[in-house]
């Protein structure tokens, strides 16, 4: 059975920051690219960033571009994303999901979803 666990969220004043992790089991995490995504009240849910299998390749959403950053420890089949200089619009549960992709910016290519973890930015 697949489990992606995510934790680190909170509640931060505008200005912080937060590190998200992602914890994966029960599949071959090497073996798949990684991302993150947020769902904001009321929104649709969106791409936040991606990273490939290796973690040589990396995307961004333009709107937390230079100020997030995505990695993962293969060895511990975790992923993280750091998270700068937080803003209030950066309120939203953040998912942490698995893809066969490359890297996946689009929220159709993974299959495999977290059960999400509430960050909250406060101004």
């Amino acid at each position: 059975q697949v489990q992606l666990v995510e934790s680190g969220g909170g509640s931060v004043q505008a200005g912080g920051f937060l590190r998200l992790s992602c914890a994966a089991s029960g599949l071959t995490f090497g073996d798949r690219a990684m991302g993150w995504l947020r769902q904001a009240p009321g929104k649709e849910r969106e791409f936040v960033a991606t990273i490939s299998r290796g973690g040589a390749i990396t995307r961004y959403a333009d709107s937390v571009k230079g100020r997030f950053t995505i990695s993962r420890d293969n060895a511990k089949n975790t992923a993280f994303l750091e998270m700068n200089s937080l803003k209030p619009e950066d309120t939203a549960i953040y998912y942490c999901a698995a893809s066969m992709g490359v890297v996946a910016t689009v929220i159709s290519e993974y299959d495999y979803w977290g059960q999400g973890t509430q960050v909250t930015v406060s101004s």
